[in-house]
Parts: C-alpha cells; sequence; structure tokens
C-alpha cells in the first residue's frame, strides 16, 4: 500500500499576524496576554507563544508556572524579574534581552517603568496554562543578581 504524500499546504507552516491574536487567555490585572501559536490556532501540542503587555508600574502576584518552562523576549519597556523562596533575588532586562524561568521557580514579573507598558513575547513548554499563586512574603531589599563571566562582566 503506498504511503499517503503529507499535505504540507495545510499542515506545513502557519503565520500568525499580529491582528489575528487570541485574547482569549488567562489575565492578569495589569497585564493583557494575547495567544499567537496554540493548539487551536495553529496546531501546536508542545509550545504556547504569545504576547503580554504589562502596564506602567504594574507587577504580578508572587507564582509559578508548575513543570512548564517560560521564556521571555523583551521587545520594549524595562522588565524587572524577583524570584526565590522569598523574592530576595532581582534582575532587570531590556529590549532584545531573553529571560529564562525554569520549573517551580517562584518568581514576580514587574514593570520597571512608571511611564511606559513593557511589551514581551513568552514562550512556554507546554498548552497548560499553570499558573500557582503563591502566599509569600518578600524581602525588603533582594538581591541584584547579574549574569558573572568572561561573556558577561559585572556592570
Amino acid at each position: 500500500m503506498a504511503q499517503q504524500k503529507p499535505n504540507w499546504r495545510d499542515q506545513g507552516v502557519r503565520i500568525v499576524h499580529s491582528n489575528q491574536l487570541d485574547l482569549n487567555t488567562p489575565q492578569t490585572p495589569g497585564m493583557t496576554r494575547a495567544a499567537a501559536i496554540n493548539r487551536a490556532m495553529t496546531g501546536a501540542s508542545k509550545l504556547w507563544a504569545g504576547t503580554v503587555s504589562v502596564h506602567p508600574n504594574a507587577k504580578t502576584a508572587p507564582h509559578h508556572h508548575g513543570k512548564l518552562e517560560s521564556i521571555i523576549y523583551v521587545i520594549s519597556g524595562r522588565a524587572r524579574m524577583r524570584w526565590g523562596e522569598r523574592l530576595e533575588f532581582v534582575a532587570d532586562a531590556g529590549p532584545g534581552d531573553f529571560i529564562y524561568v525554569p520549573p517551580f521557580v517562584p518568581h514576580q514579573e514587574i514593570n520597571a517603568l512608571t511611564n511606559e507598558p513593557l511589551m514581551c513575547v513568552v514562550v512556554r513548554s507546554d498548552q497548560e496554562p499553570i499558573v500557582v499563586n503563591l502566599d509569600i512574603a518578600s524581602v525588603e531589599k533582594p538581591e541584584e543578581v547579574y549574569w558573572v563571566d568572561p561573556a558577561h562582566p559585572k556592570p
């Protein structure tokens, strides 16, 4: 029996234009999420990708995303990430920077600017929208963390 050729036209590359993003996603006050790549929009089964706009001076509550890995790419604005058992670590990222959040890491996303939105692209390792909110008391002065090695010296 002859094997059927794949239908690459309908099951190949998918383009999702910026005006086609799906706002029917779990939302957080102070943020607007929109899905671009998911099962419904493209047939993706292992990844989720979309945009997030964080309003000026807004921040999330402490949370983690369970087993999911997340990547955040900063388009514009200034992202401040706090993480750890008491959000005791902090680092900032700007346009062109990538942020990696491993599974189960307690963290908080913050727009470090008071006068402009933070625009990012988010990619997650699964379709499941896992968000586990945490009731933790954060330290008042977190430790600033730098990625320090020969290619990334401390500023």
